[in-house]
């Protein structure tokens, strides 16, 4: 996928939505794509310093917890991790931040604060773009 660019909105906040988001983010970025994921509304859960340590499970799919454990499936915050080193560009929502009266702060190091210009601005010439 090199000189590839992948374009990947998040806009739920649930922990399987996390799995997915980061998943695919980091596959990509592994097969030398440029990657940038744009969080909005719940998404930005995924990336909020408390709140991407504890997401919700589906109603009913409590038990997949255990599953992740045995499966030695790596947490959230070890995904961000890996993201951030594979250079993934993670870009939280100015409007829903405003909105939800959230600070740049109360997010994990290294995001960047923009508007849906700024996503557009990158997504423009990907060649996947993808929503969760």
């Amino acid at each position: 996928m090199a000189n590839s660019k992948v374009a990947i909105i998040a806009s739920n906040g649930g922990l399987f939505d996390a799995y997915k988001v980061f998943n695919i983010a980091s596959a990509a970025a592994a097969s030398d794509a440029e990657v940038g994921i744009f969080f909005t509304f719940e998404g930005l859960n995924l990336i909020h310093k408390e709140a991407h340590k504890n997401l919700p499970l589906p109603e009913g799919r409590e038990h997949f917890a255990e599953g992740f454990k045995q499966a030695n499936v790596p947490s959230i915050e070890e995904l961000v991790q890996v993201a951030q080193e594979m250079d993934v560009k993670l870009i939280g929502c100015q409007m829903t931040m405003d909105v939800m009266n959230l600070d740049k702060d109360q997010f994990i190091d290294g995001i960047e604060v923009g508007g849906a210009a700024t996503f557009i601005e990158f997504a423009k010439d990907a060649n996947i773009t993808l929503t969760f």
